[in-house]
């Protein structure tokens, strides 16, 4: 059987994590040289996966389902995410501050590394897909039908941006506040430097 991987998420040049179908981890430390498979404790796709270092990191995917580890994947952890919805996209900027983008717009955050996850309020109904935050207030997520929205306060408000497209953006990355990168369906690539301004 070949395993679908979804996502990917790499630390520095040698240890990275790859999720994917039916609850699959696998984790490099040589660079993906050599990958090791790790049990996650579930069957349900994984879509996303945030490491901060070595040994700290989180995927999410279907019926809500977050993993967490601390421990470099030795054990993953069952986080209560309070949805059913699926979550597509995740973006930590610590340890303990992240936040988890999925259907229905739906936005979950946490301060305490997921020991608990509080809803935000989207202002929309689109499918969220990726999300990436440089820092504890300024973050950027995209979904559905060109769909990009945009905070500057954590998350407490987000404010929708006009993307010029209704492709779908599956991934977006920021390298700071003002300058980042999202790509989607049909070869679609947005670029912005003024903050998606």
């Amino acid at each position: 059987m070949t395993t679908s991987l979804l996502a990917v998420s790499f630390v520095d040049a040698n240890i990275g994590t790859a999720v994917g179908d039916s609850g699959t981890i696998l984790r490099t430390s040589d660079g993906g040289d050599s990958w090791t498979s790790q049990f996650s404790g579930t069957k349900d796709y994984l879509y996303g996966v945030s490491l901060v270092d070595a040994n700290t990191g989180t995927a999410l995917g279907e019926f809500g389902t977050i993993v967490r580890t601390t421990d470099g994947g030795a054990t993953w952890t069952s986080q209560f995410s309070g949805t059913t919805s699926t979550l597509y996209g995740v973006s930590f900027v610590d340890a303990n501050t992240g936040w988890v983008v999925g259907s229905g717009g739906t936005i979950l955050t946490t301060t305490d590394g997921g020991d608990s996850w509080t809803p935000q309020f989207s202002g929309t109904t689109n499918y969220l897909l990726g999300v990436s935050f440089v820092d504890a207030n300024t973050g950027t997520a995209v979904g559905n039908y060109g769909t990009i929205l945009r905070t500057m306060d954590g998350g407490a408000n987000w404010m929708l941006q006009s993307s010029g497209t209704h492709a779908a953006l599956l991934g977006v990355s920021f390298v700071d506040a003002n300058t980042g990168t999202a790509v989607g369906s049909g070869g679609t690539i947005l670029r912005t430097v003024t903050g998606g301004e």
